[in-house]
């Protein structure tokens, strides 16, 4: 399933992109992408509706502590589980040969701990409290996976079918199953409008 990081309003209040979609006449469907939906990659904010766009590469607080909640439930391990940063992300100060997850174009670093320290914020400081969130993390009994790569404002998880579907009735995560055929590239969108590309 896909799970869409929100948008935040000038309050710092979750906007849901589905609510971004409906102000902007586009579709939201679970291969929406955000440039899509609001017909460019480089607009910083539309007014009385959104102020800052998704987080990339980052699951925010509030909808990782959600997640966590629902996650719970659907482990028989959540006192050990494993949760892995890019080590290119800059965000994790050097370490004497820690355990490594090699993968294809990410090499990540991987820690260990029970599931209520997902919400570790790599790269965090007293001045920048709000670090970056784990990219990879699961239960030692395997019975789902959370991704969030660098490049996407979106994070996706592989779990049972009653697991997701559990998300998917959740009012504090926007979530939306997805196939896995799907794409998830910044062009993946096969609905709405493709903007210019932002780069």
């Amino acid at each position: 399933m896909r799970i869409f990081h929100p948008a935040t309003d000038v309050d710092g209040g979750p906007v849901r992109w589905a609510d971004v979609a409906r102000a902007n006449g586009t579709t939201a469907h679970s291969v929406m992408e955000w440039g899509s939906i609001v017909g460019s990659w480089s607009k910083t904010e539309q007014a009385g509706l959104w102020h800052e766009s998704p987080e990339e590469g980052s699951l925010p607080l509030p909808t990782l502590h959600a997640l966590v909640d629902i996650l719970r439930q659907f482990t028989q391990t959540p006192d050990s589980c494993y949760f892995a940063h890019w080590e290119g992300s800059g965000r994790v100060n050097e370490l004497t040969d820690p355990p490594r997850l090699t993968m294809p174009g990410r090499g990540l670093i991987v820690f260990e701990g029970t599931l209520a320290m997902a919400d570790v914020q790599f790269g965090s400081s007293p001045t920048f409290p709000i670090g970056m969130s784990p990219h990879l993390w699961w239960p030692d009994d395997r019975a789902w996976c959370v991704a969030t790569d660098i490049d996407l404002m979106t994070t996706y998880l592989g779990a049972s079918g009653d697991c997701v579907d559990a998300v998917l009735a959740s009012t504090d995560v926007e979530a939306l199953r997805a196939s896995v055929d799907q794409q998830v590239t910044w062009n993946g969108d096969t609905i709405n409008p493709l903007p210019p590309y932002r780069r």
